[in-house]
């Protein structure tokens, strides 16, 4: 098991039972309890998880968003499938705005050399575009990254998006639901989604199944608003169905 693997196994256990020990952990990845320590205290330097004497708790409240670092671990593979698919929908010479995220991080990747000008709005996907050679041009945001997520926020994002229309904006979800429509975790996360709704032509959704169906807190829109749905075969049947029924398109990666 590579490192980046188990830290993702050890992630995922803690998160979902709360807390888990050394042996335990060691028992579950085939590892040494000497390299499950050292693992865990990477991800507590990370902000993933909690560590404690012989073990580590999560550091989540229900219904709090999981640290970046943490969902960058996360089905990582259905991420980039759902990433390359996005791409696809993408023509040469499109003026693109990026939303923040994990799933649109794996965009950003694919975009880099592309033949289109692209505004990131993550310092993650600004770092993985800003060395990106022509013909693609670099757009970038104000705005003040969240701590520990690097989404950019507040006035200066909102002013930048009020001043730009883009052909396609490719808008990362907490919670997509038919009957909820676009959620997220965050008030100012929620409003600069907004602003990326208004100020771009096409909006095209990237999620991994495990968002579909699911509400957080703060309130962007109807999915009406969402043209097209790129996601992947975890996916709820019935989830996917209903938001076929409010116009959107749903494509599976």
């Amino acid at each position: 098991m590579t490192n980046a693997n188990r830290h993702r196994v050890i992630a995922q256990a803690v998160k979902d039972a709360g807390s888990a020990t050394v042996p335990h952990l060691a028992e579950l990845t085939g590892a040494s309890e000497m390299t499950i320590r050292r693992d865990l205290d990477t991800l507590a330097a990370q902000g993933v998880l909690e560590r404690f004497r012989g073990g580590a708790r999560t550091l989540l409240l229900r219904g709090e968003e999981p640290p970046f670092a943490l969902r960058a671990h996360e089905a990582l593979e259905a991420k980039r499938r759902i990433a390359a698919e996005v791409c696809r929908l993408i023509a040469d010479g499109e003026t693109v705005l990026l939303d923040s995220g994990t799933t649109c991080l794996e965009v950003a990747r694919l975009l880099h050399g592309r033949q289109i000008t692209v505004m990131p709005l993550s310092l993650q996907a600004i770092h993985i575009l800003s060395d990106a050679p022509a013909p693609t041009t670099l757009m970038v945001p104000g705005g003040r990254p969240r701590n520990g997520e690097g989404a950019l926020t507040g006035p200066l994002t909102l002013a930048s998006l009020a001043a730009l229309r883009f052909d396609t904006a490719v808008l990362g979800c907490c919670g997509l639901s038919a009957a909820e429509g676009v959620t997220a975790y965050d008030l100012d996360d929620a409003a600069v989604k907004q602003a990326i709704i208004a100020s771009s032509r096409r909006i095209i959704a990237a999620a991994d199944g495990s968002k579909l169906g699911r509400t957080a807190h703060a309130y962007v829109g109807p999915t009406a608003l969402v043209h097209t749905l790129v996601t992947d075969t975890t996916a709820p049947a019935d989830e996917v169905a209903a938001l076929e029924g409010t116009g959107t398109v749903v494509k599976t990666a």
